[in-house]
């Protein structure tokens, strides 16, 4: 079984479950267990200080959105750059954190990348492994500006560059023809 931690799970147009219409989930652990990842362009109205003061009695001044990072309910989660607070490393420079105390640092002092999620998205064992091979979800290698960027955007930016994958390949460097009538 090849691990998919630190990739991409993009839905594709045959996913039924409306948890996951049009997400784009970062896999933070898969084996032969299960899998558990975050969603990563579902942001909530609500901010991490509002979620942040639900749980704790401990200050905080951070307004960026909170997401939801799946249809389970779990802890407060946080993918981050501040190796200081991390308990896993996803992919390189991009740390993953759940423990209270890592989190109490990360939302107290100001942190140039922080994503925090409320909730996340998990697979039984084989679960994953079978939504793949009927279609649910198209792989791609993440990357920091994945993880980070315009959260509006990354579903189609993802499905763009699968595509791409896809199509560069399969044109062996062959130009396009200069008048596209002729095709």
């Amino acid at each position: 079984m090849r691990s998919l931690a630190g990739h991409l799970l993009v839905a594709s147009p045959r996913l039924s479950d409306g948890n996951f219409f049009r997400t784009v989930v970062l896999i933070i652990h898969h084996d032969e267990q299960g899998a558990l990842g975050v969603v990563l362009n579902r942001p909530t109205d609500g901010t991490i200080r509002e979620a942040w003061e639900s749980i704790s009695d401990d200050p905080c001044e951070n307004d960026d959105a909170l997401y939801v990072g799946g249809p389970v309910s779990g802890p407060l989660m946080a993918l981050h750059t501040n190796e200081a607070c991390s308990e896993n490393e996803v992919l390189p420079g991009v740390y993953f954190s759940t423990h209270r105390d890592r989190l109490n640092d990360l939302v107290r002092k100001p942190q140039k990348l922080l994503r925090m999620f409320n909730g996340y998205s998990g697979w039984a064992p084989g679960q994953l492994e079978r939504e793949l091979r009927i279609g649910g979800w198209m792989v791609l290698p993440a990357s920091s500006e994945h993880v980070f960027g315009d959260a509006d955007t990354l579903w189609r930016l993802a499905a763009q560059q699968i595509g791409d994958q896809v199509i560069h390949p399969l044109m062996n460097n062959v130009p396009p023809p200069s008048d596209p009538t002729c095709n």
